[in-house]
């Protein structure tokens, strides 16, 4: 998979053979060639210093030991002449099949003619020829060797007292040379296809492999493939993101240090595949994704492609869906419904002034003025929906802003200033709507002192720097604590778990935040609530 395996590129696919790549092949044939050479001709040369009456060199021994000693150092510079590519490949080859065909000739002379069977190593000859060469030049080779062969004959009949020519032998022979280079030539071609048609299948696996990298990156769903011991072997940069990966692929990261409740999922997945799970709130990057399971193999789960689909993009559609429908329903509220609300609550005040009214009375009418109260702190909610678009951003110091906001709230909803435990490292700057800031602090502090024990330091604000200038404010209380089973519907308008809520509260926080490029959600702990603003600003005082 990648790094990667991450930015598009323009992709071309090649399926030409690598030039470098052949002629290095045909170096190192060459090379192996020429080893085998200099042994047979090491092996000729011990067998005649050693073996008496050895059929070698039979008619000249001394001579014969001269010339494979000359065959052997013109191996050797042969050597040398590969290690240094000079002169050209095929040149080499041609010079060096024609040598082997003029040293044989001489040492089969030496040895009483074509009895001596040294001929039968031009065989070899001709077939690494045309294996080396593809198949080039060989049958010429095979004419130079039958030439050769009866030259050898001719020469040895006329200057050996009593040597009776074999040229049928020498005949078959010639026709030997023509049959192995003939198939030589055919094998060389066949070779040569089969390496062009694996070369040009290695091109297509790599650029599908390319291509498939290619898909995978640009995918807006996060990929990662875990093996059996649960270690993150290949994933996509969207996947980094969403886990807060390392970018650096050789970094082998276990997929439970870095995402528990993912690995607890891939864990219970495991153990049963038919198993339907709810959508999860990544900790670090706080993305809502929807997770797949895929085995790399059928018959096994030991290696899995886990796929993040991240909701994110979808839940700003049905929020714009949202926003847009209740901006025209907020209009029609606010005539349709404030206009009644306001008859109703004055008529309920006059009544109320009556001295007549028994206690029966103004208890249903303390119902009907509660209640009126609800419905038009509901339209107001509803109405501070259409800020969300309207967001005026202003350099804001979040210090200062967080303690005159602290003395406000407190003067206002008569709380004692001792219930509020403040924790701030550095000065912080950001960009902010004051008003979407204050209405923020206000829902979630006013949320969090209707839930706490209300003692000294119930509520803590805490304020401190996260990496890529960002920085975070958790607002925590020590009550009980949001319950596991409501966690997915938190943020959902209208859902609230208290009889007089609106259930606008933390939906209206939300689309605050987001409207000024910052983020608000909820950490789960054993015990309290914990909400968290993230907030990209600048550090000024460390």
């Amino acid at each position: 998979m990648i790094d990667s395996f991450s930015q598009s590129k323009m992709w071309q696919p090649t399926f030409s053979m690598p030039g470098t790549m052949l002629a290095e092949q045909f170096w190192r044939s060459l090379f192996y060639f020429n080893v085998y050479r200099i042994m047979v001709v090491g092996v000729i040369i011990m067998v005649t210093w050693m073996v008496r009456d050895s059929i070698l060199g039979s008619y000249n021994q001394n001579f014969f030991l001269y010339v494979a000693l000359v065959y052997l150092l013109f191996g050797g510079i042969s050597m040398f002449l590969i290690y240094m590519r000079f002169p050209r490949f095929n040149w080499q080859i041609a010079i060096q099949i024609c040598s082997d065909v003029m040293f044989i000739s001489i040492l089969m002379y030496l040895s009483g003619g074509i009895q001596s069977g040294l001929g039968l190593l031009l065989l070899v000859s001709l077939a690494a020829s045309g294996l080396i060469s593809r198949g080039k030049l060989v049958l010429f080779y095979a004419s130079i060797a039958s030439i050769g062969i009866l030259l050898e004959e001719s020469y040895t009949m006329l200057y050996i007292d009593g040597y009776q020519a074999h040229y049928v032998q020498a005949s078959l022979l010639s026709m030997g040379y023509f049959a192995v280079a003939w198939l030589a030539h055919k094998l060389a071609k066949h070779t040569a296809a089969s390496e062009q048609l694996a070369l040009q299948r290695g091109v297509d696996l790599a650029n599908m492999a390319e291509i498939n990298q290619l898909v995978i990156q640009d995918m807006q769903d996060g990929v990662l493939v875990v093996d059996a011991n649960g270690e993150i072997q290949q994933r996509n940069s969207h996947a980094e993101k969403l886990i807060n990966l390392s970018p650096d692929l050789l970094i082998m990261e276990m997929l439970v240090d870095q995402a528990p409740q993912l690995a607890e999922r891939l864990k219970s997945w495991r153990e049963d595949s038919t198993t339907n799970f709810d959508l999860m709130r990544i900790p670090g990057s706080n993305a809502l994704v929807r997770t797949r399971f895929a085995p790399v193999r059928s018959e096994s789960k030991a290696s899995v492609v886990i796929f993040l689909e991240d909701m994110s993009h979808i839940q700003a559609q049905a929020q714009q869906l949202k926003l847009a429908a209740l901006g025209r329903l907020a209009v029609n509220i606010a005539h349709e419904i404030r206009n009644p609300l306001s008859s109703i609550s004055h008529a309920c005040e006059l009544l109320e002034e009556d001295s007549g009214m028994n206690s029966t009375h103004s208890r249903l009418l303390s119902i009907i003025r509660d209640n009126t109260r609800r419905l038009n702190k509901i339209v107001q909610n509803v109405l501070q929906l259409n800020r969300r678009d309207r967001a005026t951003s202003e350099v804001i110091q979040v210090t200062n802003f967080i303690y005159t906001f602290i003395d406000e709230f407190c003067q206002t909803e008569k709380i004692d200033i001792d219930a509020f435990s403040i924790n701030i490292s550095g000065q912080y700057t950001m960009k902010f709507d004051d008003g979407h800031l204050n209405q923020i602090l206000w829902n979630l502090c006013n949320n969090a002192w209707r839930h706490c024990r209300k003692q000294h330091g119930s509520i803590q604000l805490i304020l401190a720097s996260e990496a890529d200038s960002k920085f975070h404010l958790d607002i925590i209380d020590d009550g009980p604590g949001i319950a596991p089973r409501v966690l997915n519907q938190l943020f959902e308008p209208f859902f609230t778990t208290v009889a007089s809520g609106t259930g606008l509260g933390l939906y209206i926080a939300r689309e605050m935040c987001e409207a000024n490029n910052a983020s608000l959600f909820y950490l789960e702990q054993p015990a309290g609530g914990h909400f968290r603003i993230v907030c990209r600003g600048n550090l000024d005082n460390a």
